[in-house]
């Protein structure tokens, strides 16, 4: 089985999120499983030069960009036994940053377009052309359109992953032309709510769509989750699935993780306790062994459930003796609120703003409790992460949250799972965990079943080789 995997970010060449994670991992994982798995995506300026050093030129094309043609230099490169492909264009990717340009529409169309032009070039034809977010969205639409009746291309199947449905790629309806060259017979594929939306022309031209959580993949069919596209999901539900995405276990290892203070595993965690010291000092907290620390790695927005947080500080702060600690960039508004805490719980709160990766690290290992009370999660990672470290979720019931973490009242679960996206609720299983904490003989039993959860991309790899083996039986 032969799969192009198309993004347009992947580790370790560029990444601005979860997607780059994902498209670093996956493929491995797949090829670990025998599937033929490729990677294409654009040649950024901003990828390091001892990686641009491992590429070599394979060739050039021109490729049609609505009613004109582009130059398309094609490289190569091979990391993690993967082979990546890089579609190279000065003009739309030699820029700074990924995203955010005037003409992303533009931008992403061509490499949609290029991704297609480049098989017969590069002697590589897939079974399965796996798209991934609004950027790659217009692949099933090109391939409908311009290259299914092609002998070549005849056969191919198109999975489109949907990341996160908020991110559309709406424009209005005067790119169908000039920019997207789509012709306007078929403008219906493209146009939802009287605007060009890419995202609904891969829904609707793609053989399946998966999202990253089946608990995602049904929330997405009501309006409170889909920012406006549940009508289409609705309609095109016979073909909607959800897998739950994985962390790469090998990175993140407190067995072997060179930023951690200090080394442990499952079998033997009491190195666990040195990470929380050394983090205590590090960030100016009261030396407290017994005081339970909580941490958030996280972004400062608003589906993060940063809203409940600032609702119930004061109080768990008041009724408890936590400590507790954020990590993170984002809203003005978030960044305020968690310094004015800091300064009002001296030696109990700390605030760090930014993305700092190594004190990311230290924080899933030196943290007892991790809070992820989300509005809207569609897979999540860091909750992953943490019980990977042995620091024990609480979350709300929500996208790959649900699916991931089990509330630990039955005796069974890895972490504490709230249902209503109410403070109160969340300050009721934060005192669930607080209470669990306490009992420090089922505490080491519960962090022992959290280390031991498989989220490995193993087991997702293996969901999508039989999503894959489907879509090719049908």
């Amino acid at each position: 089985m032969r799969v192009l995997f198309c993004t347009s970010e992947a580790l370790p060449f560029a990444a601005s999120g979860g997607l780059g994670d994902v498209a670093g991992s996956l493929p491995q994982a797949l090829r670990a499983r025998l599937v033929g798995c490729r990677i294409v995506m654009p040649l950024y300026d901003s990828i390091p030069q001892e990686l641009r050093q491992e590429m070599k030129f394979v060739t050039s094309l021109s490729v049609p960009v609505a009613w004109r043609r582009q130059y398309c230099g094609i490289f190569e490169a091979k990391y993690g036994g993967v082979i990546y492909y890089l579609i190279d264009n000065q003009y739309y990717f030699k820029r700074e940053g990924l995203y955010g340009h005037y003409d992303d529409a533009e931008r992403f169309a061509f490499l949609s377009r290029a991704a297609l032009e480049m098989l017969p070039y590069i002697d590589f034809k897939p079974d399965v052309i796996h798209c991934n977010d609004w950027q790659t969205a217009m692949i099933p639409v090109y391939y409908r359109l311009f290259y299914a009746n092609n002998d070549w291309y005849a056969g191919i199947k198109t999975l489109f992953t949907i990341h996160n449905i908020q991110y559309q790629g709406k424009y209005g309806m005067e790119l169908i032309k000039d920019v997207l060259g789509v012709p306007q017979s078929e403008t219906q594929l493209l146009e939802y709510d009287k605007c060009v939306n890419l995202m609904k022309g891969a829904i609707e031209c793609a053989n399946w769509v998966s999202t990253v959580s089946p608990t995602y993949a049904q929330e997405i069919l009501d309006p409170w989750y889909s920012h406006g596209l549940d009508g289409i999901l609705r309609a095109r539900s016979w073909k909607l699935s959800g897998i739950l995405n994985g962390i790469d276990t090998v990175n993140y290892n407190p067995e072997t993780d060179k930023n951690l203070y200090a080394n442990y595993n499952a079998e033997d965690p009491g190195a666990k306790a040195v990470n929380k010291r050394k983090l205590q000092e590090r960030l100016n907290l009261n030396l407290d062994p017994g005081a339970p620390l909580i941490g958030m790695v996280t972004r400062l927005v608003p589906h993060k459930g940063l809203d409940l947080v600032k609702a119930a500080l004061d109080q768990l702060m008041a009724e408890t003796d936590v400590q507790f600690v954020i990590l993170g960039s984002g809203d003005w508004e978030y960044e305020t609120f968690f310094k004015d805490m800091q300064g009002k719980y001296p030696g109990r709160f700390c605030a760090c703003f930014g993305f700092v990766p190594e004190l990311s690290r230290k924080i899933y290992a030196g943290a007892d409790i991790f809070l992820m009370p989300s509005k809207s999660e569609p897979c999540g990672l860091s909750q992953m992460i943490a019980l990977r470290y042995g620091t024990i979720p609480v979350v709300r019931a929500t996208g790959g949250l649900k699916d991931s973490i089990q509330d630990s009242g039955s005796g069974e679960g890895n972490g504490f799972v709230f249902e209503n996206y109410d403070s109160n609720d969340m300050l009721h299983a934060i005192h669930r965990a607080l209470d669990g904490h306490a009992n420090r003989d089922g505490w080491k039993i519960l962090m022992e079943r959290a280390m031991k959860c498989d989220n490995s991309w193993g087991r997702s790899a293996n969901d999508y080789i039989r999503l894959y083996r489907d879509l090719l039986s049908k």
